[in-house]
């Protein structure tokens, strides 16, 4: 258990680095946030290709019947769910990557990632048609006011009210949520990494039209050689080392353990941006990111969520 333990922290370290790396990109490029996450979608795509093609072969040498154990099984109950998780996704991945560039890494991670689990906790009980524990409305209370707390934080090391960002945060995080929820309630029970393909294939595809509208691919060819190194490093470090290893862990880890496990990934970008982005907190800031964190905590402890439900079909 202490290995698969490690393995989701190393996970949600290597998670953390998205927004770090991003947040160079959009300080030395004109890059945009939603061509950087079609381009980490794409770089990831074939290595999900791969892991997903070993996962059929396996189920089918082991008679495995699940949907997905041939991408040619997968019936319009199965691409429904898949097809929602990859709006989701593709969403996500745009108002993320677009908050870390208007705020910083550091604010925008605590937000969009420490409120959907909390968010999940309150949505999920009427979901199943009970009612949500006095703890978990609690929880709710505190990560609002971890949140303002963040914000006023954000004000006063900034001088200013990034509204922008922080509703791309806000929208990020709501987003999330709805993610996580369909994933978590999807009864197709397609393989983890037939899920994650077919989640960032959707999400990439839809990123596409938008990218080209928007003239995102506008000046990319004169990126230097480290700009590409950081676009490919965020495709595969994060997203694909990331996963891998996130998985890996859950085989021998608990699912509540887990969950607590994950929520050090915010931490982790708001120490790393603390130390490569020079991204303060302050006081506030660091007092409202633990009272957050420990919101997420007590609704991933008494949420009652299942095992990786909330990674199987893609992460930050």
């Amino acid at each position: 258990m202490i290995r698969g333990a490690l393995l989701i922290a190393l996970a949600a370290l290597l998670w953390a680095t998205t927004g770090i790396i991003a947040k160079f990109l959009f300080t030395e490029t004109e890059m945009q946030a939603t061509t950087l996450a079609f381009l980490r979608l794409a770089v990831a795509l074939p290595f999900f290709w791969i892991l997903m093609r070993r996962e059929q072969r396996q189920l089918r040498a082991t008679g495995g019947s699940a949907p997905g154990s041939s991408l040619r099984q997968l019936g319009l109950k199965a691409l429904a769910p898949l097809a929602a998780l990859g709006l989701f996704q593709a969403i996500y991945q745009g108002s993320y990557l677009l908050a870390v560039d208007l705020t910083g890494a550091g604010i925008a991670t605590l937000i969009a990632l420490c409120l959907p689990p909390v968010l999940v906790a309150i949505l999920a009980a009427p979901l199943l048609g009970e009612k949500p524990g006095l703890l978990t409305i609690l929880a709710l209370i505190t990560a609002v006011i971890g949140t303002g707390m963040l914000v006023l934080s954000d004000m006063d090391t900034s001088g200013t009210l990034r509204l922008a960002g922080i509703l791309m945060a806000l929208l990020a995080a709501l987003v999330y949520t709805g993610f996580t929820l369909t994933s978590r309630y999807s009864s197709t029970g397609t393989p983890v990494f037939t899920t994650a393909f077919m989640c960032f294939f959707t999400a990439a595809i839809l990123l596409l039209p938008v990218v080209l509208i928007t003239d995102g691919f506008e000046g990319i060819e004169d990126f230097e050689l480290r700009h590409w190194l950081m676009v490919v490093v965020i495709g595969i470090v994060p997203t694909c080392i990331g996963y891998v290893s996130f998985f890996a862990g859950m085989k021998t880890t608990p699912a509540t353990l887990s969950s607590i496990i994950v929520t050090l990934e915010p931490l982790f970008v708001a120490l790393l941006a603390w130390v490569f982005l020079e991204e303060v907190l302050g006081p506030v800031g660091i007092a409202g990111a633990f009272i957050l964190t420990a919101a997420v905590i007590v609704a991933s402890r008494y949420g009652a969520q299942p095992s990786g439900a909330a990674r199987k079909g893609g992460a930050p």
